[in-house]
């Protein structure tokens, strides 16, 4: 397969500090529905219900308007529960994969922040020692499915998936977050059995942007700062079927105590220093590496796209040149990632152009060129594909992957001539009418004549009647 060539031979720099997805062609499997899902253009969080089989919108309204509130939440602890049997059972059918294909289960990760180094001159890494990040706010005894029935808990979705519990309310007038804005958490999640899996004394980030899981999101926007919740979350708004390797497992809820600290406008680019925006930049690379792993292609593609905004640079700031060139390889390195995402997604015009933008930053990437020679090979540009993978074979000789291309591309080219000298002779011949001549007629199979059939009938017949008059006069 091209696709095995291509991850052998052409992701082999691939480090393991800066992962990148290997190459992809338009031809392979598609993806599987995504957890998390849609906001903006590519999809993302926001239609994860339907996605996910829940109840649709029109349903809900339905339902909540025969006073069916409790019967739609009951409905949604049923959904959850069957969901949990049939990925069981389905991993059990398939020898332990999650699908037809086995998808790969992704590690823990570090958690994107977005800190104002003006603030402090070192980037906090992630808390990990045991202690509570909320011990004024013990939990006391419990199981997930009595925090799911609990009565004095709020429903933050209609399916009741998604359930948050005040616990100290903000101050009065105290802001409320909205949908673009940064915020800065403190945070804290657990499994059932208690172990912590999620622990951050100071996270960033932008809502709407996919930087967090969708509880998250989603949960934020519904608290002022200051307040303190604690939120349980279904699998459906967390990690889904494939969990998060080594600590969540698959379709697993959690418990989060949160606590929104900051709440301030998302900043331009442009405003921070090179450092930052690379710094930034990468984080949401690697947010994008983490769906690509999970074959979930919209999400990873709209993080690559986020990065993107983020690798930007102005001619009116003056910036030296080794600076604007390692941002230009930062953004090469998105540009390639997203051109795979849209392979997956079965957009090659899309993939093309990207592509061709790697190509400006950089005009000797091989994988963008083999992807460029690839895609316009697909289109029937054979000459200007021919140009570009001979291009990339003289950069990188060795690569079995260009030389297969390459291959297909002159046996393509010489079906075509075949069928372009025999159309070109019958112009010649036959002037502009020449479309039937090009089409073998459709010969009618071989059969015994209607008038043959007849003739046999009236010679029967007559034979018939012979018989019965001789019979007659004897």
């Amino acid at each position: 397969m091209v696709s095995l060539a291509l991850r052998r031979e052409m992701e082999a720099e691939r480090a393991a500090e800066e992962p990148e997805p290997s190459l992809v062609q338009p031809g392979d499997p598609a993806e599987p529905q995504a957890f998390s899902g849609p906001q903006g253009d590519l999809p993302t969080q926001m239609d994860l219900p339907t996605q996910m089989g829940l109840p649709t919108q029109m349903e809900d309204l339905q339902t909540l308007g025969q006073g069916g509130g409790e019967e739609l939440c009951r409905k949604g602890e049923v959904e959850m529960v069957s969901q949990r049997e049939e990925g069981e059972s389905h991993i059990l059918e398939n020898g332990g994969r999650a699908d037809e294909k086995k998808l790969q289960k992704t590690n823990s990760w570090k958690t994107v922040r977005f800190q104002d180094p003006s603030k402090t001159d070192v980037v906090l890494e992630r808390d990990s020692s045991g202690e509570s990040l909320f011990p004024d706010y013990v939990l006391e005894e419990w199981t997930f499915e009595d925090l799911f029935k609990a009565k004095d808990w709020q429903n933050i979705t209609d399916d009741c998936l998604l359930r948050k519990k005040v616990l100290r309310p903000g101050p009065p007038h105290a802001p409320r977050p909205t949908w673009g804005q940064e915020v800065t958490v403190k945070l804290q999640g657990v499994l059932e059995d208690r172990s912590v899996v999620e622990k951050d004394s100071k996270l960033v980030f932008v809502i709407g942007e996919a930087d967090v899981i969708q509880a998250l999101e989603e949960c934020v926007i519904t608290m002022q700062k200051d307040e303190i919740t604690l939120l349980l979350a279904g699998s459906q708004y967390a990690y889904g079927l494939l969990g998060r390797e080594p600590d969540i497992p698959s379709l697993e809820p959690l418990l989060y105590q949160l606590q929104v600290e900051g709440v301030q406008e998302k900043r331009d680019p442009l405003s921070l220093p090179i450092p930052d925006r690379i710094r930034i930049g990468n984080q949401k690379r690697e947010r994008g590496n983490f769906h690509f792993q999970r074959e979930e292609y919209n999400v990873a593609a709209r993080a690559y796209l986020m990065a993107l905004d983020v690798l930007t640079t102005s001619t009116r700031e003056g910036l030296a040149v080794e600076e604007e060139e390692e941002v230009h390889a930062y953004r090469v390195k998105c540009l390639n990632n997203l051109a795979a995402a849209q392979l997956r997604l079965q957009q090659p015009s899309e993939a093309l152009h990207t592509s061709r933008d790697v190509l400006c930053l950089d005009p000797n990437n091989v994988k963008a060129l083999f992807r460029t020679g690839k895609l316009l090979s697909d289109q029937g540009r054979y000459k200007e594909a021919m140009d570009v993978l001979k291009k990339a074979l003289k950069l990188e000789p060795a690569t079995k992957a260009i030389h297969f291309e390459l291959s297909k591309l002159v046996q393509r080219q010489s079906g075509d001539k075949r069928v372009s000298d025999v159309s070109t002779k019958a112009m010649q011949l036959l002037g502009e009418n020449v479309a039937p001549f090009l089409i073998p007629s459709e010969r009618k199979a071989p059969g015994v004549s209607w008038k043959l059939l007849l003739g046999a009938l009236v010679v029967a017949l007559g034979s018939l009647v012979t018989a019965i008059v001789l019979t007659a006069r004897n």
